[in-house]
């Protein structure tokens, strides 16, 4: 009975030792390894970007005045470089055009025998003060020989009168075109015509004779009267006129001195 006893306790015992263990392992679980921690880095690299990070940036140097001579035409804008490039390409055009009137009478006088043509061309400003004069081109057959051109409309039509071509010309037919811009004028009520602008057309055909002077003279002015519409006021018209060339007078013979007469000379009479 005694050992029956001892054999249940010692059972029980046992029971409640696994059972202990058991809740032990599932309450700890796996112990997990610890976590790997990076030392953070110290010394002069963090210190150095401390550093750079907090300090001010340096102010820009203040950037000198440019002089427009100076500036390289591949760094001016599109604008202002076409601007010029058509300016000096008009100046090469007239240039050319001289030249080839020049070698064309040249030419002519000394295989033809010839004394050449000439022509003198003059543009005259009677536009009233409604319209201000900024842009002015003529063409001789075709090539521009005269530009001018006053954007602001401040300068050029204080000009009265253009000296437009002066020079040699071959002779025949030629024809004369012109094109002339103006902008609007006007005070208080009449202010508004500042925006507006308009354009002249005029054209002349003229002979160039051999030996003469075709004098072709042009003008701009005011058309109609107060009932006429601005826009159809500023004309153009030109006229021709032929003159001889002046050539030098003939120079006057000059005039041989006398010869003195001989004086005879003393008779002699013989010794007797």
């Amino acid at each position: 009975m005694r050992a029956s006893s001892t054999v249940v306790v010692l059972s029980s015992l046992l029971i409640a030792a696994s059972a202990a263990a058991g809740s032990g392992d599932k309450a700890g679980g796996t112990p997990s390894a610890p976590a790997k921690t990076t030392p953070a880095k110290t010394g002069s690299g963090s210190a150095a970007a401390t550093g750079s990070a907090g300090a001010p940036a340096p102010s820009p140097d203040p950037v000198p005045p440019t002089d427009p001579a100076s500036v390289n035409p591949a760094d001016m804008p599109t604008a202002v470089r076409m601007r010029r490039l058509e300016q000096q390409t008009q100046a090469l055009k007239e240039r050319a055009w001289q030249l080839k009137a020049r070698v064309q009478m040249l030419k002519e006088q000394m295989l033809g025998g010839g004394v050449g043509a000439q022509t003198l061309i003059s543009h005259a400003n009677d536009m009233g003060s409604s319209f201000r004069l900024t842009k002015l081109i003529y063409s001789l057959d075709g090539t521009q020989v005269f530009v001018r051109t006053d954007d602001t409309g401040d300068n050029l039509y204080k000009t009265k009168s253009f000296d437009i071509f002066s020079g040699p010309i071959s002779p025949g037919n030629h024809t004369l075109a012109v094109v002339a811009t103006y902008r609007g004028h006007g005070y208080g009520v009449f202010e508004y015509l500042s925006k507006y602008t308009f354009t002249a057309k005029g054209g002349q055909t003229f002979t160039a004779g051999e030996g003469k002077v075709a004098k072709v003279d042009c003008k701009g002015f005011e058309k109609g009267g107060p009932t006429t519409p601005l826009e159809k006021r500023a004309s153009v018209e030109c006229k021709v006129t032929q003159v001889a060339q002046e050539r030098p007078a003939d120079k006057a013979p000059v005039a041989t001195p006398p010869t003195p007469a001989s004086t005879p000379a003393p008779a002699t009479t013989p010794g007797k």
